[in-house]
């Protein structure tokens, strides 16, 4: 945890996915890609906050860096569903207001997060899904992405082949389920960030699951499950299984551990996730942030992709658990 020194001192955290992420797994090449592209999210919330900047469009902006990306499991890298197409889910939380704009089940969205901000600025709902979403997105200027050849990486279609094979082997031989590459199942990226006038926002995208049926929607819309802000307590941004953290209401219950019992985010972290979340059965993690500007990215999984920076420009980028 890293604490606030000054009261027009800024922070942002970010991470970009938890999961079975082992050192043994990865690349050289690959980890300083995902090193490098982490970096430059950060980057680009940093520069926002730097300006004078709100938090919400630092987060916005530390996002789309990383839907940008095919590295990441949003936007441009998202994972494919069992019928071989893309469903995205998206939410950008303003803790000055509590202000809520969230996307579900989109498909042809480049940016989900951008839309989540359309929906907060002019729309009098929070949570607009599939077509009608996407109607709305064209109905205030978005361009939709019609080639679904944008969203294609051979990375990802891989994931999908190698998802409905294992699948199909544990129904015929009635095995249990290889989880051995679960890390390219699920994932999800996200941004905290706290502004030089004291102001918080949390943001959250994810591609869902590889081989996902039936319109399955996971918590990062959900508001108080995969993300949430509130200027009394703390920012949230939750990865991991979202079904799981669905029913721990994760990133709010860290948020009401604070206001209800006075605890700090270190403390609220640990309670909610390492405990309350373990002991459910989920796996995951945050990146979360307070009005002093402590910092906190516990996850119980092998590993995290998650990172800091502060005013100074002082940052740490970190993958594996360390």
């Amino acid at each position: 945890m890293t604490s606030r020194k000054h009261d027009n001192d800024f922070a942002i955290a970010i991470h970009g996915g938890a999961g079975t992420i082992l050192r043994k797994n990865m690349t050289a090449e690959k980890e300083r890609d995902i090193r490098d592209k982490l970096t430059e999210s950060l980057c680009a919330g940093h520069d926002v906050l730097e300006s004078g900047g709100t938090a919400i469009n630092a987060v916005q902006a530390a996002v789309v860096v990383m839907e940008d990306s095919p590295l990441f499991n949003a936007g441009k890298g998202a994972v494919f569903t069992h019928e071989g197409g893309h469903e995205q889910d998206a939410c950008l939380m303003d803790g000055v207001t509590r202000n809520v704009g969230a996307v579900a089940g989109v498909r042809k969205i480049a940016n989900p997060i951008l839309l989540a901000r359309l929906v907060l600025d002019k729309s009098s709902h929070v949570l607009l899904s599939g077509d009608g979403a996407e109607q709305f997105a064209v109905g205030n200027g978005m361009t939709l992405v019609e080639d679904q050849g944008y969203f294609y990486t051979e990375h990802r279609w891989q994931q999908l082949q190698k998802s409905i094979a294992r699948e199909k082997k544990q129904a015929s031989e009635h095995t249990q389920l290889d989880h051995s590459d679960d890390q390219d199942k699920c994932g999800t990226v996200g941004a905290v960030a706290l502004d030089r006038h004291g102001n918080l926002a949390a943001a959250t995208t994810t591609g869902g699951m590889t081989n996902k049926r039936h319109g399955r929607i996971g918590d990062t819309p959900i508001i108080g499950a995969g993300t949430y802000a509130d200027n009394n307590t703390c920012a949230v941004s939750a990865t991991g299984v979202g079904e799981y953290i669905m029913r721990a209401m994760l990133a709010y219950d860290i948020a009401a551990l604070m206001e209800y019992k006075s605890m700090t985010l270190d403390e609220a972290c640990r309670v909610a996730v390492m405990e309350k979340f373990t002991e459910l059965g989920g796996d995951g993690g945050v990146v979360a942030i307070d009005a002093q500007g402590n910092i906190a990215m516990p996850f119980n999984s092998p590993g995290m992709y998650r990172g800091f920076m502060r005013p100074d420009s002082t940052s740490e980028v970190k993958i594996f658990k360390e």
